[in-house]
């Protein structure tokens, strides 16, 4: 296997795909399954119950929380906002978290924010700096806080 991890990086998993690499400052936790050929940048988290296809590219500043479901060809921006709690409190958990669905080939533009339990769709496009509230139809382009649909790609 051709697997790059930095060694400044904290990587517990052991369930990592061929021609991926993990660079400097970045945590993944035991159990977390990353695909092939994916690209991990410096300064990211991804918690154990998360699962990343192929070809995905998760840029600095992105933190994967658990529940999240990433398929193949996903592009997350940098810092783009990842969450699964809809009602966080300190020291008060939900019985099983809210995870994002991020459908093939879907990207994420920088400093966008995805609330709990939404599903973005096959080749969406979310505008930088979004905020997004309610799922994104496949092929649709969304911008604005909250994030509204301005037109639909080919």
């Amino acid at each position: 296997m051709n697997i790059l991890i930095h060694p400044l990086s904290d990587v517990k998993t052991t369930k990592i795909g061929d021609n991926t690499r993990i660079w400097q400052y970045a945590v993944v936790f035991e159990n977390a399954r990353l695909g092939e050929n994916c690209n991990i940048c410096a300064h990211t988290l991804i918690e154990s119950d998360v699962v990343i296809g192929n070809n995905v590219t998760v840029k600095s500043g992105v933190y994967i929380w658990n529940g999240t479901r990433i398929e193949d060809n996903v592009f997350l921006g940098p810092n783009a906002t990842l969450t699964n709690d809809p009602m966080p409190r300190s020291k008060k958990y939900p019985e099983k978290f809210s995870g994002i669905i991020l459908k093939n080939g879907c990207s994420i533009g920088a400093n966008s924010t995805i609330l709990p339990g939404l599903i973005i769709g096959e080749n969406a496009m979310v505008g930088a700096g979004s905020v997004v509230t309610k799922d994104v139809p496949a092929n649709a382009v969304v911008v604005g806080n909250p994030a509204k649909i301005i037109r639909y790609l080919r």
